[in-house]
């Protein structure tokens, strides 16, 4: 098991956002050649701090203006000019409005560029369902040659991050805007492909990536005061999926429930069901968007509003397990 954060690490809370400019700048410190190009929005996908960390970084963050579509053209280009080119947007544009470059260009070629966009999911909160992306994990996922990740974290971003730089290829980001609890323990380090064991358990195996991670794991708490012992997945590498160690749980607990900021088609849920299906036909229940937009509100607000937070997931649980004892 990877180390987790302490309870006084715990109560502090990060933006996964926050770990991009810092460690790109990391990165460049050590030696790697990587480039950064965003699209008007420096600050808020923090790229601007990787420009300022050192005066030779200044010329490697390219601000292309409002133009997603041209950002990864020149992410594009400077990756086969030996860069390895992150691109910064909003998850909205940065995957939806750029798709057909992010495919034809990035993907068909296989391209050393990764794909990082910020203010994913309904953690953008009061900016409203037209900015909330729900579907950026779906797009990214059916790409071949595009590896997903979604970290839960501060720390794990980070690690998904330097992963990212390290893996030549595309790769898919997803970060979001709100501040989260601490999951991880700092300097973290993750794998792509690998799915990790926080909490160990016997009755049901609850799968989750990004902030879900933080609501199965209070959901894990809820359900052991009903003498429900739940195992707890971050499944943080959504493609390609760890698929042995979550047969490996749900054959030990016999059923499980996957957790998504994100529409419950095409993303971690579907994933899940597809390793499910082509394997043991385990029960399962997702907690997810269904078929819907986001609207505007505080974040901890909307995770309840759409039965995404941790009672949701525990009332998935018992749902789930009344299937099984059916």
């Amino acid at each position: 098991m990877v180390k987790l954060a302490s309870p006084e690490q715990a109560k502090e809370k990060k933006a996964t956002r926050a770990a991009y400019g810092v460690t790109l700048a990391a990165l460049a410190e050590e030696g790697m050649n990587i480039v950064a190009v965003d699209a008007d929005l420096t600050g808020s996908t923090t790229t601007k701090k990787f420009a300022q960390a050192r005066p030779e970084n200044e010329d490697r963050l390219f601000n292309v203006g409002i133009a997603e579509q041209n950002m990864v053209g020149v992410a594009a280009g400077l990756s086969l000019a030996g860069n390895i080119a992150f691109t910064g947007s909003f998850a909205v544009f940065g995957t939806g409005r750029a798709y057909d470059q992010i495919r034809n260009t990035v993907c068909y070629s296989n391209l050393n560029v990764k794909i990082a966009p910020t203010h994913a999911g309904i953690s953008v909160g009061p900016d409203g369902g037209s900015h909330q992306m729900l579907e950026d994990i779906s797009l990214m996922r059916g790409l071949p040659n595009m590896r997903v990740l979604v970290p839960a974290d501060y720390a794990a971003c980070c690690a998904a991050i330097r992963l990212a730089a390290q893996t030549p290829g595309p790769v898919y980001i997803r970060m979001g805007r709100a501040s989260v609890p601490a999951v991880y323990a700092p300097e973290v380090e993750l794998e792509m492909g690998k799915a990790y064991v926080l909490r160990e358990g016997t009755d049901v195996t609850l799968i989750a990536c990004g902030v879900e991670i933080d609501q199965a794991l209070k959901a894990a708490d809820l359900l052991e005061k009903e003498s429900i012992s739940a195992e707890v997945i971050d499944a943080f590498c959504v493609k390609p999926l760890d698929a042995e160690t979550i047969l490996a749980s749900l054959e030990k607990t016999g059923c499980g429930v996957v957790a998504e900021e994100h529409s419950v088609y095409g993303g971690l849920c579907s994933a899940v069901a597809e390793v499910v299906a082509e394997n043991h036909p385990y029960p399962l229940q997702f907690v997810g968007m269904r078929d819907r937009f986001g609207k505007s509100g505080e974040f901890e607000e909307l995770l309840h509003y759409f039965e995404l937070d941790a009672e949701a997931i525990v009332q998935a649980v018992k749902k789930v397990r009344s299937r099984v004892e059916d």
